[in-house]
């Protein structure tokens, strides 16, 4: 008796042991457990008791009773762990574990196509839940009930008809159906196939909950973002524009503060903060609020709020901009009084500055809104646009010559193009001009003064662009390897570590010139030991004391005013020529451009 009890004791243990490790097992898959360390321990564990067990059933004589249990084990092992097949792409650096190999080589084909994670975008509820990032204070705040309503303009040029759905929805969800009149979709000549029946397809779901809410506009040919802007103001009919695009989310609440700030001064056109969607695993990461600004190439980027919003304790608070980053809210009438939006702008970039510049000289302002979120994907890449600086230059050369007055001439210098005759097509701004000097607007110094005061000037810049020595025209003068402070001679490739600057304060800076106040450039300074040239920062350099200042004509020698030493070149021990401080030899150098002769 005692030995039957034994053996059908054992028998229980060994399958209760075994429905436990089936059991744990498949809820490590269910919940995707997929690291290969963790999975390749726990075998090796089950494996040891398994052993364990065998032995004593062996023992006991009941091996043959229990082989069933084994195969029934065997059969419930993991299958082999399929390796990335792209380990190179930004895709799978932290995403797509336990993928088969056919499902890797779909999501990265999706990936190239649209520059984010479509594969599991279509895998997501539309509805899918976001976490709310708003500060305390802002779920503390109450909004007047009559705020104006909303026209919502989402543009879109062959998106992922998911990603333009879980938009849609999000949306609806997330405002107040009293304040969300409609919402404008507009296609910019999208070419593929599932932006046609399948969206509209989905637009009659949405209609048979709120009828006549998704208006759209196509474009025949492909107009740009500041045109498609203009299709869907043009179509709105709310007291409000929202401007948005496609690949974002609604959060909850988005929208009260916008309109409560738009209510209470017609002239602000404001922005909401962006929190990153990230590309990969489209999980949703909180940005904190900051301005909207930009540097001379007019490149749009992220700043501190002023130290006036930072003095009032209150993050709920809007703050002033200097300029929009394509997500805005604005007051349908006023957007019109001041010229809409500039339709001549090239598909992409620049005119979120430009209608920035234009709202602050022509009467109204620019505020973001801490407490209104939109969850906004970053590509990793724009597939419509590869290089986005061609359209750039174009734009910010447009924006330059109607708004900027004599700070027009810090565009040129920062792409690094001459002061004349740059060869670049903007279009007829013509019209631009007369509408600036009917609506009286404010000069670009006065933007500078008290929009913008962290803009440097460069009033003191005399030259730009490659420096090169007369003995060596294919080389020039480059930044070097960064970190590192010391500027070699390099072949000319005409990009940004090659870009030189020289000022009546007889320095040279070397390397792409900062745009701002806060931040510092790279000055060439002679060591007054040995023979290498150093880079060490312009500010730093002034408070040591370091030989920063030099005397140089075009076309002449470049002479340390303090050493009296000259910047040349000379042949190492490699055969490569080099840059060098030595006693002057009669060396001549030349700059690209000059701002003024000298």
């Amino acid at each position: 008796m005692k030995t039957y009890v034994r053996r059908y004791g054992i028998i229980g243990a060994f399958s209760l042991f075994v429905i436990y490790m089936m059991i744990s097992w498949r809820a490590g898959k269910s919940s995707g457990v997929t690291d290969q360390e963790v999975v390749r321990r726990k075998l090796d564990r089950i494996e040891q008791s398994l052993n364990k067990l065998a032995k004593l059933m062996e023992v006991s004589g009941l091996r043959s009773s229990t082989e069933t249990l084994f195969q029934k084990v065997t059969q419930e092992k993991p299958k082999g762990m399929v390796p990335k097949i792209y380990p190179n792409s930004y895709l799978f650096t932290k995403w797509g574990d336990g993928l088969s190999e056919k499902e890797q080589k779909e999501a990265e084909g999706l990936y190239q196509i649209y520059g984010y994670n479509v594969f599991l975008s279509n895998r997501l509820p539309l509805d899918r839940q976001l976490p709310d990032s708003r500060e305390q204070r802002c779920l503390a705040k109450s909004y007047p009930k009559d705020l104006p309503n909303i026209s919502v303009v989402l543009i879109y040029i062959n998106e992922a008809l998911s990603v333009i759905k879980r938009a849609i929805r999000s949306i609806i969800t997330h405002t107040p159906e009293r304040l969300l009149k409609e919402i404008i979709l507009v296609d910019d000549c999208s070419t593929y196939n599932d932006l046609g029946q399948p969206l509209q397809d989905y637009i009659e779901e949405i209609h048979k909950e709120r009828p006549g809410l998704v208006k759209k506009v196509h474009h025949d040919h492909q107009m740009g973002l500041a045109q498609s802007r203009i299709s869907g103001w043009e179509q709105a009919t709310a007291d409000v524009v929202v401007i948005l695009d496609a690949h974002i989310e609604a959060t909850e609440g988005w929208a009260e503060p916008l309109l409560a700030r738009i209510k209470a001064d017609r002239t602000v056109v404001v922005s909401p903060v962006f929190d990153k969607v990230h590309f990969d695993d489209l999980h949703v990461e909180k940005y904190y609020a900051a301005t909207h600004g930009f540097d001379w190439a007019l490149w749009c980027m992220y700043e501190s709020f002023s130290s006036e919003w930072q003095k009032m304790n209150d993050v709920s608070q809007p703050g002033k901009s200097p300029s929009v980053m394509g997500i805005f809210a604005a007051d349908r009438g006023f957007l019109g009084e001041i010229g809409g939006l500039d339709g001549g702008m090239s598909v992409y970039g620049g005119e979120n500055v430009e209608l920035g510049i234009r709202v602050w000289l022509c009467g109204g302002s620019v505020e973001v809104v801490p407490c209104s979120r939109i969850a906004h994907i970053e590509r990793a890449h724009k597939p419509y646009a590869p290089d986005l600086s061609l359209p750039m230059r174009r734009n910010a050369l447009r924006v330059a010559e109607v708004w900027l007055d004599e700070y027009k001439k810090n565009v040129l210098v920062s792409w690094n193009l001459p002061l004349k005759d740059h060869g670049i097509d903007i279009g007829d701004v013509s019209e631009r001009k007369k509408l600036r000097e009917k609506l009286k607007c404010k000069p670009f110094r006065w933007y500078m003064e008290n929009v913008y005061p962290s803009l440097e000037t460069w009033e003191n810049l005399q030259g730009y662009g490659v420096l090169q020595n007369s003995l060596f025209k294919n080389y020039c003068v480059d930044q070097g390897a960064i970190p590192g402070n010391i500027p070699i001679l390099h072949e000319c490739h005409f990009q940004s570590p090659q870009y030189c600057y020289y000022n009546t304060d007889g320095e040279i800076i070397i390397g792409m010139i900062k745009s701002h106040k806060y931040n510092s450039n790279r000055c060439l300074i002679d060591p007054d030991s040995g023979s290498t040239p150093t880079l060490h920062s312009c500010q730093l350099a002034k408070q040591n004391q370091l030989h920063m200042h030099w005397d140089f004509k075009q076309g002449q020698a470049i002479r340390n005013k303090a050493t009296n030493r000259c910047l040349e070149i000379a042949q190492g021990e490699n055969t490569y020529y080099e840059l060098i401080i030595q006693q002057c030899s009669g060396q001549s150098w030349s700059i690209q451009h000059l701002i003024k002769s000298f």
